[in-house]
């Protein structure tokens, strides 16, 4: 995301942060799918769980990663129209694209959040022999869809003002990457692994 982004420049730090915690719990969730595949193979014991926690930590990792690849412009769009329409066409584009995901974020986080109250107000356990108190892994779900809800809004409100001061900057910051920017982010991510010995 360009630097001069302010809202990149507010929400990418934290929004980087909760990607590397959901990266960290793939991490967990690889190390424990691979210690239940050796158990069962060599000691014939199955550690009980691990395909819920999977299932807990995909839609953590997926709710914690939604802000990080939207201040990365890294969501998928569909290229082949904006690619041949004037900057004023893309900017109203990305306009609407913005508002789009910043409703859908909003609605994700209010249903999240029903969910959690209504596990929480019924004291819900999984059906699982593990039972888990359903609140528990919710709670982390609904942080971060609500991260993500603040995030697309603010994108969303930053795109609208910005349709009136300047569109170019509005593309340059929510649109498509052009093929320069990721060949440039290519080039510094290189000699930073070079730099740090990666």
């Amino acid at each position: 995301m360009t630097p001069e982004n302010p809202v990149a420049r507010a929400l990418l730090p934290a929004a980087r942060g909760l990607a590397l915690l959901a990266g960290y719990l793939l991490l967990g969730l690889a190390l424990l799918v691979t210690a239940e595949i050796l158990l069962r193979r060599f000691v014939n014991v199955s550690l009980q769980g691990g395909d819920e926690f999977g299932g807990y930590v995909l839609a953590i990792l997926a709710a914690f990663g939604f802000s990080y690849a939207l201040l990365e412009r890294a969501h998928t769009r569909v290229e082949i129209l904006i690619e041949r329409v004037g900057s004023g066409p893309q900017a109203i584009l990305n306009l609407v694209s913005a508002w789009c995901i910043a409703l859908m974020a909003c609605f994700m986080a209010w249903r999240s959040y029903a969910a959690l109250s209504e596990s929480i107000e019924f004291q819900a356990l999984s059906g699982t022999p593990l039972m888990t108190p359903l609140w528990q892994p919710q709670l982390l779900w609904f942080a971060g869809l609500l991260f993500f809800a603040i995030t697309a809004t603010a994108v969303a409100l930053h795109a609208s003002w910005l349709i009136g001061q300047g569109r170019s900057r509005l593309n340059r910051f929510y649109g498509v990457k052009t093929l320069d920017e990721i060949i440039e982010e290519e080039t510094v991510s290189s000699l930073e692994m070079k730099v740090t010995g990666q």
